[in-house]
């Protein structure tokens, strides 16, 4: 399954990733002794252990059968003894000083470059063969259709359960790339996406120190300073601070990160329950909101830390929540209970003691709405996603919801939906089945990216979907409706006429 998803954007990737080095022994002891393996299941440690190993024995078994065809063609002994290993005539005649034949390096360093231009998307994955955060490239081909495939892979600790892209410098320079993982335990990992073949994460936030007691007596925890106490089920980050980074927690509380140091720099802790999510706002980058299983929705002002904050009420438990980034003023939160709530804060800012109505309640799916997504682009266009297998894209416009598609991924139950900032029509979504196979028709694909290109044709609005094949018929896309599936083996497109106009802006 695909728990969470994040775009990086375009450029921000090293356009060649460095291999990490490869752990010496002293490190190596230090994560055993670290008590990691302690905690983790057998699978885990033997997926851990291969990959401390296998680029090892794969660089050597490399270089071991690049010597070999060396000496089957020049008929040099490379392993002998005297003077041959010693001197040669030139230094295109000698096997160490240059290869000659070095197209497969350069086709192997093509494969790994990242383009600028191309889409980047993380994905946090759980599988039978443990948890990973997939790289993977989206990029478009001269016909116009998108390529998709696994850029490279990250071994992570735990069952991801939330990410947040982020580019504080961590190791120098003026911009890194870095990816926040929150999971079951306590701790946030932040991973290093410049770097292939990692075992370890570059930082880690909080978390747990064991210390065994005396003899039969049970191991005692003991949480690092400033660390959450249970899950991290919540990221954001914040793109005007970039080293600040927000955190919301099973254990009840908000943490805000100073990812320059590592370390918490406050703790909220306004809610009575589970907190599910945080986002910060597009425009007022000090004001925070966070959602919880208390059934409320709280604002927090970083420029007034005294002030006890706005609280919105709703009547199920929070699932996700996010600023319109057109609109400084409102947000939506989607609900347990299958709705999707908007509300403009201007309305209990003004007026504390005023009743916390929503702008509109929209009854969205059938089950729980997972996760929700502004589009950058286009206002009033927002995607929501839910674990009744359902993925559709509303019109918000003046406070009146309506659907404008509906689709069935056969992604399963669907987690995470997320619209791409640098190309606003592409939209990631992730669910609990399988994982994403571009080359095949697959019902087991969990993250679908549907292209949405929008042109002007005759005063109407087409949309073309890649990515998957579809199995929905739309019948009313406001003014007029008509699909067609195209495309070849791979990939099909659907193209539907008429999306409101209003949604285009």
């Amino acid at each position: 399954m695909i728990s969470a998803i994040s775009w990086i954007p375009k450029g921000a990737s090293k356009p060649v990733p460095s291999v990490a080095d490869l752990p010496s022994k002293e490190e190596i002891e230090e994560i055993v002794q670290s008590g990691v393996f302690d905690r983790r299941s057998s699978t885990w440690i033997i997926m851990t252990m291969k990959m401390m190993t296998v680029s090892i024995y794969a660089r050597n078994l490399d270089e071991f059968a690049r010597m070999t065809t060396l000496e089957s063609e020049t008929g040099m002994d490379l392993f002998s003894k005297g003077l041959g290993d010693l001197y040669y005539a030139s230094n295109e005649m000698d096997p160490y000083f240059k290869d000659k034949d070095d197209d497969e390096d350069s086709e192997d360093l093509e494969d790994l470059a990242i383009k600028p231009m191309d889409s980047v998307i993380v994905c946090a994955r759980n599988g039978d063969d443990g948890n990973q955060l997939e790289v993977w490239i989206c990029e478009e081909t001269g016909d116009g259709e998108l390529n998709t495939y696994v850029h490279h892979e990250v071994m992570i600790f735990e069952f991801p359960l939330c990410m947040a892209w982020l580019d504080c410098p961590l190791k120098g320079g003026e911009r890194g790339n870095f990816i926040a993982v929150g999971s079951m335990e306590p701790s946030i990992e932040i991973w290093d996406l410049d770097i292939i073949d990692e075992v370890q994460p570059c930082m880690v936030l909080g978390g747990d120190e064991k210390k065994k007691k005396k003899k039969g007596k049970k191991t005692s925890v003991e949480y690092k300073e400033g660390s959450h106490k249970d899950s991290v089920l919540g990221l954001a980050w914040n793109k005007q601070y970039r080293n600040v980074l927000a955190s919301a927690s099973a254990d009840k509380t908000v943490k805000i990160w100073d990812v320059a140091t590592g370390k918490c720099t406050n703790t909220l802790e306004h809610h009575t329950d589970k907190v599910q999510a945080v986002a910060f706002n597009h425009h007022k980058p000090e004001v925070l909101l966070s959602g919880s299983f208390d059934h409320s929705v709280y604002l927090k002002d970083g420029r007034n830390p005294t002030h006890s904050g706005y609280k919105w009420t709703v009547n199920s438990d929070v699932e996700s929540l996010a600023w319109n980034p057109h609109d400084e003023h409102s947000f939506v939160v989607s609900l347990e209970d299958g709705t999707v709530k908007g509300f403009d804060i201007r309305a209990l800012t003004s007026n504390p003691d005023s009743e916390s109505k929503p702008s509109f309640t929209l009854h969205a799916h059938d089950k729980a709405v997972c996760s929700i997504s502004y589009n950058p682009s286009a206002p009033n266009l927002l995607a929501t996603g839910s674990t009744d297998k359902m993925v559709k894209l509303w019109d918000l416009s003046n406070n009146q919801p309506s659907c404008i598609a509906s689709k069935n991924p056969k992604a399963g139950a669907v987690f995470s939906v997320l619209f791409s900032e640098d190309s606003p029509f592409l939209l990631a979504i992730g669910g609990s089945k399988g994982r994403l196979e571009p080359a095949e028709e697959s019902s087991e694909r969990v993250l679908m990216v549907i292209y949405l290109e929008l042109m002007m044709n005759e005063g109407l609005n087409r949309a073309r979907v890649f990515g998957g094949k579809l199995v929905l018929s739309i019948t009313r896309i406001f003014r007029t409706s008509s699909m067609k599936m195209i495309g070849s083996s791979g990939s099909s497109l659907l193209a539907v006429s008429a999306i409101c106009p209003a949604c285009v802006g």
